[in-house]
C-alpha cells in the first residue's frame, strides 16, 4: 500500500496542517510586524503555546490540544501511537 500526499482527489491528506498554517498566518504573522528572526521565533512560539494550551477546539469536545494529548491512553504496543480517549472520558 502506498500513501498519497499529492494524489488526485486526496484533499484530506493535508487539510489539517493547511488549516493550522492558515490560522498561524492570519492570527499571528500577518498581525505583527516582526523586525528580526528572533522576534518572529518568539512570536510564533507564543502563538503555538497559546493554540495548544489555551484555545479550546470544537473537534476535541471543547478541550485544548494539550488536554486531549495528555489524556491519551498508553499504547499496548511500544512504538505505536497511543489510543485516543473518547470524548465522554474527556468530559469527566
Amino acid at each position: 500500500m502506498r500513501i498519497s500526499m499529492d494524489g488526485r482527489g486526496r484533499w484530506m491528506d493535508n487539510v489539517f496542517i493547511e488549516r493550522l498554517w492558515r490560522s498561524l498566518k492570519y492570527k499571528c504573522v500577518y498581525l505583527h510586524a516582526f523586525e528580526t528572526g528572533s522576534e518572529l521565533r518568539t512570536g510564533l512560539a507564543s502563538w503555538i503555546a497559546s493554540y495548544n494550551a489555551h484555545r479550546p477546539h470544537l473537534t476535541l469536545g471543547g478541550h485544548t490540544p494539550g488536554e486531549a494529548y495528555h489524556r491519551t491512553a498508553p499504547s499496548p504496543w511500544p512504538g505505536h501511537a497511543p489510543a485516543m480517549v473518547t470524548s465522554s472520558v474527556l468530559a469527566a
